[in-house]
């Protein structure tokens, strides 16, 4: 029989501390997918991200697909179309994987890469229009 000190629960503190524990571990070694499900990414760039006006929604993109700022993608100067790309913004770590359906930006050199309004939304960056941003292609 259990006696009277060995049947009391354990302190809240030391179960949060274990769940914790458990927790964090589980996380650090299985990383999170980002939308498109698993896989494996490579550091590609650094520079600045903007996102498309919502007035080229159902226009057509580069790719021949129309542009629809509800999906993840973006425009890349020099990625295959359908390649996918790991965003993440440097001001809060938040990231989003897309897919490259279409040329650009244009004009400043520092942005590399347009984005839907989907993904710009994810990576929380629409009230500033602009973000510090680090790019990982998809490894195949």
């Amino acid at each position: 029989m259990l006696r009277s000190a060995e049947m009391r629960p354990a302190p809240s503190h030391a179960l949060a501390s274990v769940t914790a524990a458990v927790f964090l571990g589980a996380c650090a070694s299985h990383p999170v997918p980002g939308p498109a499900g698993p896989g494996s990414f490579a550091a590609y760039q650094e520079g600045k991200a903007v996102y498309y006006s919502s007035a080229l929604q159902g226009r057509k993109t580069a790719s021949g697909e129309p542009y629809d700022e509800g999906k993840l993608t973006a425009a890349h100067r020099t990625l295959p179309f359908g390649t996918l790309v790991r965003v993440t913004n440097l001001a809060n770590q938040r990231s989003v994987v897309v897919r490259i359906n279409d040329r650009g930006p244009f004009g400043k050199k520092d942005r590399i890469i347009d984005l839907s309004l989907a993904a710009a939304e994810a990576l929380g960056m629409v009230k500033a229009g602009v973000a510090a941003v680090v790019l990982e292609v998809e490894k195949k």
